[in-house]
């Protein structure tokens, strides 16, 4: 919260607006779960009313946050969904292939079960990198296209740079994959000889 205020106090101008979205909707839901937690559980209708009111309140928070990101661009949110939906992946892959291997291990051969629950956990843990990595490319393929085409251009780059010798040919293609890749309004490149 401290860091909060901070940033709120040396920001201005649109940042400024999107900590305040986010600040209003953390002081309503705040505000309206104090008193949801110190309401009496009755069931008369002014008893309901004010737990829907608290329930309003809590969803301030949500709503503020969304206000903020599609309104201020508080956050690249391309870029969050496709780490969420990287993880959720990788996470439900991650839970099937232990349990899989926990039940392989107890019923299949008959191991100790903490022999059996090690042996899993091992072998979820070296799967963690390679599969995170595999499933966050094919969600970047697919959710987030042009940091994908971007990647796989100056990787393309990165390929033909290897092979080349002449300063000019190279200068050209720098110019057309940094165009190519980040869109920019101007490109200048310079560059010293030494003869």
């Amino acid at each position: 919260m401290a860091r909060q205020v901070v940033a709120w106090r040396r920001s201005s101008g649109e940042r400024r607006q999107q900590l305040k979205w986010l600040a209003s909707g953390v002081l309503v839901a705040v505000v309206a779960l104090i008193f949801g937690v110190a309401s009496p559980e009755s069931a008369s209708g002014a008893a309901r009313a004010f737990a829907n009111v608290v329930s309003f309140g809590i969803v301030a928070l949500p709503v503020s946050i969304g206000v903020a990101i599609l309104r201020y661009r508080l956050y690249d949110i391309d870029r969050i969904i496709s780490r969420t939906l990287a993880c959720a992946i990788v996470t439900g892959l991650l839970v099937g292939v232990y349990a899989g291997l926990v039940l392989l291990a107890t019923e299949v051969f008959k191991f100790h079960s903490t022999v059996a629950v090690a042996a899993a956990t091992l072998a979820a843990a070296a799967l963690l990198s390679p599969l995170r990595w595999r499933v966050q490319q094919v969600v970047d393929r697919r959710f987030n296209r042009a940091r994908h085409d971007a990647d796989q251009t100056v990787a393309a780059f990165a390929a033909r740079l290897k092979d080349a010798v002449d300063l000019d040919s190279v200068r050209d293609d720098l110019a057309g994959v940094v165009n190519q890749a980040l869109e920019p309004a101007h490109i200048s490149v310079w560059t010293c000889r030494r003869d």
